[in-house]
């Protein structure tokens, strides 16, 4: 393959990053240590945040890309980096739109998040997480690249980046494992490996800074463990805030396994449409939008006075409006729906001090009286005793990771003195200092687009100027022979001129090609058949189902985390020895032992995913029901 730029870490950052270099004219390789891409980007639940967008315009909402940035450096407090917050909020338009035009995602819902002082956190009227949807199009659309243009676009899974090679100050690739076998691999390097949010491994980050937190339970996956920190602080990068963890007050509490390790997040959307934090007493003790790391500290100082479990309250209104949201927490058993009076009867406060505080917190929202908590924003009101409710317990939990390796604005990874290293790039969760001392909700997903597309960008323009200068005069006559015309009465229409010398305007042939987005035209046959890296997407025709038939009862025997089948959409599947392979984490797989999970599996996935990426744990069929799994 001729030169190209290695992105380390397949998640959110690193698909924009190698999708911003396809579409600048350059080569990726693009390397994951997992079998699936998508890392904790899958997961976020509450959508991307954007400054004055097109969705923001259309609902008349009038925020404004000064007033993003101030909120932005009012949460990084005394961490706050200007020069990096200034890229995160006013690239944000920007990025949230080329997630729409480019990758034609619907991202025209808008929530208030906590600490925002305007609705700007995006997501899509789909029935899937924002985190999901936007991660997912962008891997499906990365296969097919890697499928249809392998000189150009290479995805290499499986394998397990342990070093950056550097000659110098000058970063010259990568040394990855895979199939224990050491790989070497040259070029410019983007690094895109997360946080270190579930980093409880022998030399541990999170016990190395932030060893209060060690005890706690995480949202991350398994993966999580700051891979990319130890590689880049062994070659002399810089590690700045690496204390600055955040614990996310609204982790879901499962009532058959209260003390799991990795736990499932309660988006912060819940509470932007107007869920409550309730005590023991069934009384509010915080503004329920604060910052996150506000909400969890007061939800401490309750455990303190001995007023746990904190139950996070949705009524009617909030319920529909988040109904994917409330289904998905139910289908898991991590929320229920209760009247007022069963309510009342589950926190054991009587109805009487509930419908007291209902009334408190109607009044506080009609403006007749001051909140103690000095909570600005109120949605879906009001609350009723006579009302459902869809409730839940929480807990804090560890979540994200604002410390990290110090870049500057253009993500170059700088070293100890400050100064950047060649060749060397580093975005998404993996970059400190672009959410100071506490992230906002929202932000996450908004820093993997915005500094992949900055680290993309710069490292494409890296790799030109260098193939510039090892091509010297010949590289730079054959570009000045090629001129671009842009056709304006014919959309899309892009025509080609080669001259016979440099500037020179005559026309030798005439080329034209149509592309509207980064899709491309799947070549026929395209395979890239090597091991780990992508498998053609005509595998999936090849997928059949096996005709043994089991009835729900069988699988219902198969209930154990060390025996475990699941039913989904007429299929039988046998996942004992995939739940680590699972990129939902295994306990999303705990949920469903012996059960029929079609409609959870329908919320979440595409049903190509099982013949794509699990052929092998289809077993057989589902007994009397007809197979509704379209591949």
């Amino acid at each position: 393959m001729p030169e190209r730029v290695i992105v380390v870490g397949a998640g959110l950052s690193g698909l924009s990053a190698a999708h911003t270099i396809y579409l600048s004219g350059g080569n990726v390789v693009l390397l994951d240590k997992n079998n699936f891409m998508g890392g904790n980007s899958t997961k976020a639940t509450s959508g991307i945040n954007g400054a004055l967008t097109r969705t923001q315009v259309d609902h008349k909402i009038q925020d404004s890309v000064k007033q993003f940035y101030d909120d932005t450096l009012k949460s990084a407090r005394d961490k706050a980096r200007p020069d990096l917050i200034k890229v995160l909020t006013y690239k944000s338009a920007a990025a949230v739109e080329w997630l729409q035009d480019v990758f034609n995602l619907d991202l025209t819902l808008v929530s208030r998040l906590g600490g925002h002082s305007f609705p700007r956190t995006h997501r899509g009227h789909d029935a899937k997480f924002p985190g999901m949807a936007i991660t997912y199009a962008l891997m499906q659309r990365f296969e097919e690249l890697a499928d249809a243009e392998p000189d150009r676009v290479q995805l290499i899974k499986k394998a397990k980046v342990t070093k950056v090679n550097k000659d110098g100050n000058k970063a010259t690739g990568v040394t990855y494992l895979f199939n224990g076998k050491e790989t070497v691999v040259d070029g410019p390097v983007i690094l895109a490996t997360g946080g270190y949010a579930a980093d409880f491994t022998e030399d541990s980050l999170l016990k190395k800074h932030r060893p209060d937190t060690y005890g706690l339970s995480t949202t991350n996956g398994a993966h999580a463990t700051g891979d990319g920190h130890k590689m880049l602080m062994n070659i002399g990068a810089n590690g700045i805030d690496m204390d600055k963890v955040q614990v996310h007050p609204t982790g879901l509490v499962d009532p058959k396994d209260p003390h799991a390790k990795t736990k499932f997040l309660a988006a912060e959307a819940l509470r932007g449409e107007g869920g409550i934090l309730l005590n023991s007493k069934g009384v509010r003790f915080c503004d329920d939008l604060g910052h996150r790391d506000y909400v969890s500290g007061k939800m401490w100082e309750e455990k303190e006075k001995g007023l746990w479990p904190i139950r996070l309250v949705l009524n009617s209104k909030a319920s529909n409006i988040l109904d994917f949201h409330t289904r998905h927490y139910s289908g898991r058993g991590l929320m229920k729906k209760l009247t007022g009076k069963e309510l009342a009867n589950e926190i054991g406060c009587g109805e009487a001090a509930l419908k007291a505080s209902f009334d408190d917190y109607n009044a506080i929202a009609d403006g007749k009286k001051k909140d103690e908590w000095n909570k600005k924003y109120f949605h879906n009101l009001p609350f009723s005793i006579d009302d459902t409710f869809h409730v839940a317990e929480m807990e804090p939990v560890l979540h994200f990771t604002m410390g990290g390796i110090e870049i500057n604005d253009q993500a170059q990874c700088l070293n100890s003195e400050g100064k950047p290293f060649d060749g060397l790039f580093v975005c998404g969760e993996l970059a400190g200092g672009v959410h100071g001392a506490n992230r906002l909700g929202g932000s996450s997903l908004l820093g993997c687009v915005v500094y992949g597309r900055v680290a993309g960008e710069s490292a494409s323009k890296y790799l030109f100027q260098n193939l510039l200068k090892s091509g010297g005069g010949s590289a730079a006559s054959r570009l000045g022979q090629i001129s671009l015309h842009i056709d304006p009465n014919t959309p899309g229409k892009v025509s080609v001129e080669w001259g016979s010398g440099s500037g020179s305007s005559s026309s030798s042939s005439t080329a034209q090609q149509s592309q509207t987005s980064a899709s491309p035209v799947l070549k026929e046959g395209a395979d890239s058949a090597d091991p780990g890296k992508v498998s053609s997407t005509a595998n999936v025709k090849d997928f059949k189902i096996p005709d043994k038939e089991f009835s729900l009862e069988e699988v219902a025997k198969h209930n154990k985390k060390e025996d475990l089948w699941i039913a989904v959409k007429g299929i039988v599947l046998d996942v004992t020895n995939w739940v680590d392979e699972h990129p939902g984490g295994p306990q999303a797989l705990f949920s469903h032992m012996g059960k029929d999970a079609s409609e959870e599996f329908e919320m979440l996935h595409d049903d190509e995913v099982i013949p794509k990426y699990a052929p092998e744990i289809v077993i057989g069929r589902v007994k009397g029901q007809k197979v509704t799994l379209e591949y």
